[in-house]
């Protein structure tokens, strides 16, 4: 089901320029789209914000993480969230020193009561993509969080749970989000599309889907792309993924798979410092092709994309990584 956000005045006025992810960002927990459990589970918890414990967040890109962590401070803290909230994208600021000076002199100050009924005495740090920051740096902020938990609650946010260390993990309580179901995206981009007055084709939206495979976010950023001739088709939802460059990795794949080793190599030299594709767009729209060929031993190909998106995240260089993997998909292409 899709809610109208609530706004307040202040916030709704000069909205006409924003993004649309912006513009439309949920201002309430009740508001929050596809996460029901998560947010019943938080309401009941903050009921007595004194016991509010640290959270951790986890689950894909733009389901909600950030914008469920921005609700409860704005509930939590009221007028003041501003002043009595930190909101750190640790993936920019990974390393201990980020964590000894910003984090930790947060941390150390005391909330100040602004009226009677401010009660709440705690400030509150969320600390985004917290998987990216290095072991140094999470084992500095465990001792912070241990220290300063009378003045500070934390909202650890993060994609992998697994990249968070356990005595970390141990000192907060986790919710984990879920991937927007597909019916309940592209209800939220028609409603979308209505607000602002655009016309859409189902198609369209349903394409919008396939590409993004319940990223909220990204499926919204697409369909403001999409709808600047006034109208959200199939053409204009294509140009706006740029799925031309998918079809060049199908090309390139073929390529590879047939032996024709030197020129796919040429074709993706080309495809990534001529069109400027990401190592790792081209390996999700592999991922994509090869499968479509219906191989006789896709647990093969499958080891293998698992073994190069590795190397990548790593920080291995992407052009030899490249080249190696489709030196191996012309392996496995010989086989089959």
């Amino acid at each position: 089901m899709i809610r109208t956000f609530s706004m307040p005045q202040v916030q709704a006025k000069n909205l006409s320029n924003l993004m649309w992810v912006e513009k439309y960002r949920p201002f309430k927990l009740d508001d929050i789209v596809n996460q029901k459990e998560v947010v019943e589970s938080l309401k009941n918890l903050m009921k007595e914000s004194a016991e509010m414990p640290h959270l951790i967040f986890t689950g894909p890109a733009g389901v909600g993480k950030t914008t469920t962590a921005l609700c409860i401070s704005r509930q939590l803290l009221g007028e003041d969230w501003k002043r009595d909230t930190l909101e750190l994208n640790a993936s920019d600021e990974r390393g201990i020193k980020m964590v000894r000076e910003r984090v930790k002199e947060f941390a150390a100050v005391i909330k100040i009561r602004t009226t009677e009924r401010d009660e709440r005495k705690f400030r509150i740090i969320i600390l985004d993509e917290a998987d990216e920051m290095t072991s140094e740096a999470q084992t500095a902020l465990r001792r912070i969080i241990e220290d300063s938990s009378e003045t500070t609650r934390f909202v650890i946010i993060c994609n992998y749970l697994s990249q968070i260390i356990e005595p970390i993990q141990s000192r907060c309580a986790i919710f984990r989000f879920k991937r927007i179901e597909k019916q309940t995206v592209e209800d939220h981009l028609k409603w979308l599309c209505k607000k602002e007055g655009i016309k859409y084709d189902d198609k369209a939206i349903s394409q919008i889907f396939d590409s993004t495979n319940g990223d909220l976010r990204h499926s919204i950023n697409i369909l403001q792309s999409a709808s600047v001739t006034g109208s959200i088709s199939v053409s204009n939802v294509l140009a706006s993924l740029g799925l031309t460059g998918k079809s060049k990795v199908n090309d390139i794949i073929k390529l590879a798979m047939s032996g024709k080793f030197n020129d796919a190599r040429i074709k993706l030299l080309e495809l990534t410092a001529v069109y400027g594709m990401s190592e790792f767009d081209f390996l999700k729209y592999a991922y994509e092709a090869v499968y479509s060929l219906k191989l006789a031993h896709p647990e093969d190909f499958a080891s293998l994309i698992a073994e190069y998106d590795y190397r990548l995240t790593h920080g291995s260089h992407p052009d030899i990584q490249l080249t190696a993997f489709l030196a191996q998909l012309s392996r496995i292409g010989s086989k089959e």
